[in-house]
């Protein structure tokens, strides 16, 4: 007879709970983790807890959703510091595309986990991650081992004359391996895995591949994951290509729904805003990749007051340089400023894009996204009691969920959280992210990186 397993359970007890439920609700209580689920949300301590629980005190912490990032690109960590002060082709001709084609299995897995360990460290527990051409199945892999939670796609180029003959591929043999990597990988891991398409971007793809990526997105119900509008040069090499502006042209071919995600969207006319509302697409904002490349500023309070759906991406650590949910939150927040006013973008709708509209875009809000009964428990505990970024005691208590929220988008950094959970497992604790040699990581690291430099080629 097959013995029954016992559950895993685990109080959180005492922090500030910031639900991020419908009502935003913020309060002191509790937290009870029961396996992979949260089972219990309540005001004040547990007043009764099991022998065998596991106990996480939480005075002093806000705990909240853990961060949804709508656009990163794992492949490229390894590449930090080494793609500076360039605009976007530049930037992609001259070094990313450089330094992709030079990767291994090997190294891939290497910068998958060196992403992937910043982002736990720094609160982030689900991603859209775009990957590069060959060896995905690594990034994968590197998901699978640390136990994060990811949509994961392969990037598709195969433009004749306008992509890199070291990384262009046959139409036919990308969207074979894109096929195969959906089939082995989408929904493993408990769901925790998805597999979505990644056309990188409308200049690198021929219409052949980017209809029948359509056309499997609504046949496999799969995210489509590109990059749109994110400069004006890029722009105007897709009018010459194409003859009409990148989302004119998604749309056309059938790529704009609701399982589209886009990256940027900065230089948009006024009926492309129109199809994205139209379309129920979502848009991955990316405000230091945006500042970094020197593309410009995304519309985000025009887009988020026509009910267009935004959610945040730190983008890839070549052109931030950091995967911080932290840092993105305040930018988007405070780059809006100066130009819209003070309340343009509040910290509450920064905080909202970094969780509730990020699992929304991806699918997966119906399972994270908010701290609520009956979701998975990816979760996130952030200390606001360093002198740094002390969350002061409201006089009254109606002010405690915009304070809380205001100290968690202005004064928070990635070096202040404690713990972060995917699925009810504690990936990240004390410093360290336990499926994780941080030791061995950096060593392999730096000899991945002397492995791609010596492989370049153009």
């Amino acid at each position: 007879m097959r013995q029954r397993k016992t559950a895993s359970e685990t109080w959180i007890r005492n922090a500030w709970v910031i639900t991020q439920d419908s009502k935003r609700a913020v309060f002191e209580g509790s937290v009870r983790i029961v396996d992979d689920f949260i089972a219990e949300v309540r005001k004040g301590a547990p007043s009764r807890i099991s022998s065998g629980t596991k106990v996480v005190e939480g005075r002093g912490r806000a705990l909240i959703p853990g961060f949804v990032q709508a656009h990163i690109h794992l492949c490229q960590t390894l590449f930090r510091n080494l793609a500076d002060d360039l605009e976007l082709l530049e930037w992609l001709s001259e070094r990313i595309w450089v330094y992709e084609a030079a990767h291994s299995h090997s190294t891939l897995r290497t910068s998958a986990l060196l992403g992937i360990h910043e982002l736990l460290s720094g609160g982030t527990t689900c991603i859209l991650d775009m990957g590069t051409v060959r060896h995905t199945g690594s990034i994968i892999e590197a998901v699978r081992e640390t136990g994060i939670r990811a949509s994961v796609g392969k990037c598709l180029m195969d433009h004749p004359k306008t992509t890199p003959p070291t990384l262009r591929e046959k139409t036919r043999d990308a969207l074979h391996e894109a096929k195969s990597l959906f089939a082995q990988w989408n929904g493993a891991e408990n769901d925790r895995i998805r597999v979505s398409y990644a056309p990188r971007f409308v200049v690198s793809c021929t219409e052949e591949l980017l209809l029948e990526v359509a056309r499997l997105s609504r046949e496999q119900g799969a995210l489509i994951h590109t990059h749109a509008s994110e400069n004006l040069k890029e722009i105007q090499l897709v009018k010459k290509l194409v003859n009409c502006e990148n989302i004119e042209y998604l749309d056309q071919l059938g790529l704009a729904s609701d399982r589209l995600v886009l990256a940027h969207c900065i230089w948009l006319k006024p009926n492309e805003l129109g199809i994205l509302k139209r379309t129920d697409t979502s848009v991955a904002h990316c405000p230091s990749s945006n500042l970094k490349l020197a593309s410009g500023i995304a519309r985000i309070p025009e887009m988020r007051q026509k009910g267009i759906r935004v959610a945040l991406g730190a983008d890839g650590a070549p052109c931030n340089n950091s995967l911080s949910a932290f840092q993105e939150m305040r930018l988007a927040a405070l780059i809006q400023k100066p130009g819209n006013g003070p309340r343009s973008m509040r910290a509450q709708e920064a905080l909202d894009m970094a969780t509730r509209e990020g699992a929304k875009a991806l699918h997966w809000f119906d399972k994270i996204g908010s701290i609520e009964v009956g979701k998975r428990a990816d979760l996130t505990l952030v200390n606001l009691s360093h002198p740094e970024n002390l969350a002061p005691v409201p006089r009254r208590p109606k002010d405690l969920a915009e304070t809380l929220v205001s100290s968690l988008v202005y004064s928070a950094q990635s070096q202040h959280v404690e713990g972060t959970w995917v699925d009810g497992k504690l990936l990240y604790w004390g410093g360290r992210v336990r499926s994780i040699d941080r030791d061995k990581l950096v060593k392999d690291a730096r000899e991945a990186q002397r492995q791609i430099l010596s492989r370049r080629r153009r």
